[in-house]
């Protein structure tokens, strides 16, 4: 994965995009747990993928001298390949924990790792660029406060030609950036943001996907809603992720994936969600769902309910800030199509992840609290018998059901009018 050489691709057991599949699924679980435990996720991009070829790991465990020795080659070896060969040995030593505690203690190892990055040798970058790599995706925060020294070379290094390389120090990043305080503290005033809304240019999916996630680690940040979401908001950075959520040909799964669960954050945030109105989050967004609906009843199960979870979340709690008399004109949309995407969805979620009902459900509530006109559609397409047979799933999936039921009583709808009693807004984090 970090030169693509097709030779060494068609070694695996998996193509990369087999190996990007199964990291979205990773990373989907990563989150709902991290959501749940408060866990901080990462990403590791190697280039033999040991997990996935052979199921065999190629961390090796170095010593302290080791450590040395591999260094010192690396910086003063007789020609370029002993250099580069030093640092390969070691980035695999650097895949064992107990390695890592020992090259930072090391006086003077980041200093050298971070002089062979800066080098003008563009192999030697690259190998130092993963040893990195190998630091930040440490357990340790130690480890990543370790690594502050080279972050403002990484972040200089996103405006190079080399797409391979802007990939990794984009993971990279993300790694850092969650784990540290201090790194988000030394890479705000540096200019991050503007360097994101640059790479969000890119014409290379695996730029705009690593793009996406160090974002999202971004904006998971405690001082996010303070210190960090106002500059996003005053970027350029949500028209674009919202132009690369429309749907059509060029939509790419992975990315669009990675930006909604940006907009999830940004949006729960709650800091100013006009703008993202105003760039029109919520029609695209809707559009996308249509999209994705279709798309659902076109094949099978292909890893849609991964872009599907975060955008139903995008778009029940942009429905909180619509006043109910601006809605129609938000949405551009007639509702009996957006209703019956939602519940393909719920059939879908039902067959092939139930722990997803709710997210349907809950759009379903943020529609239906202030729209008769909604609510009219929903009886009209006749959906209260497949509503009804979700309530024996799950307590969550019966409160949520019988909420909605609420507002099929033939008293709200007769008068085309919300009952207050019935339900509300709410937005879910």
């Amino acid at each position: 994965m970090w030169t693509r050489r097709p030779g060494r691709l068609r070694s695996l057991a998996f193509g990369v995009e087999e190996l990007r599949r199964r990291r979205r699924e990773r990373e989907a679980a990563l989150r709902k747990a991290r959501r749940e435990q408060q866990l901080v996720s990462k990403r590791l991009l190697r280039e033999d993928a040991p997990e996935e070829a052979g199921g065999q790991s190629a961390a090796v465990l170095l010593g302290e001298a080791e450590v040395q020795q591999f260094l010192r080659l690396a910086q003063r070896g007789t020609d370029e390949k002993e250099r580069e060969k030093a640092l390969v040995s070691l980035r695999r030593g650097l895949q064992h924990p107990d390695t890592q505690q020992t090259f930072i203690r090391l006086e003077g190892s980041m200093r050298t790792l971070v002089g062979l990055l800066t080098s003008n040798r563009a192999l030697l970058q690259l190998e130092a660029a993963r040893c990195l790599h190998e630091l930040s995706h440490s357990e340790q925060s130690a480890v990543a406060e370790a690594c502050l020294p080279a972050t403002s070379y990484l972040l200089t290094y996103l405006s190079g030609h080399s797409s391979d390389f802007i990939e990794l120090c984009l993971y990279t990043l993300g790694n850092l950036i969650v784990e540290s305080e201090a790194v988000r503290k030394q890479l705000l005033p540096q200019g991050i943001v503007p360097a994101f809304a640059a790479c969000i240019q890119s014409p290379h999916v695996a730029v705009l996907e690593a793009l996406g996630y160090a974002l999202s680690q971004l904006l998971q940040a405690k001082e996010a809603p303070e210190k960090i979401i106002p500059s996003i908001l005053d970027s350029s950075l949500p028209q674009q992720m919202l132009r690369l959520m429309q749907p059509g040909p060029k939509l790419n799964l992975g990315v669009a994936m990675e930006f909604a669960w940006c907009l999830h954050y940004i949006i729960c945030s709650q800091v100013n969600n006009a703008v993202l109105l105003t760039h029109g989050a919520l029609p695209t967004l809707a559009l996308l769902l249509l999209d994705l609906a279709g798309a659902v009843q076109r094949m099978d199960d292909v890893g849609l309910e991964l872009l599907a979870c975060p955008v139903l979340r995008c778009l029940s709690n942009l429905l909180t800030e619509v006043p109910a008399e601006a809605m129609g004109q938000q949405m551009e949309l007639r509702d009996e199509r957006l209703v019956a995407a939602l519940f393909i969805f719920l059939q879908f979620f039902l067959q092939k992840q139930p722990a997803l009902l709710p997210e349907g459900l809950w759009l379903l509530n943020n529609l239906t609290a202030n729209s008769p006109t909604f609510c009219t559609s929903l009886l009209s397409l006749d959906l209260i018998e497949p509503l009804l047979q979700l309530l024996p799933l799950s307590n969550v999936v019966c409160m949520l059901a019988r909420v909605w039921s609420c507002y099929s009583c033939y008293s709200c709808i007769s008068q085309r009018l919300p009952d207050p009693s019935c339900s509300s807004q709410g937005c879910r984090p």
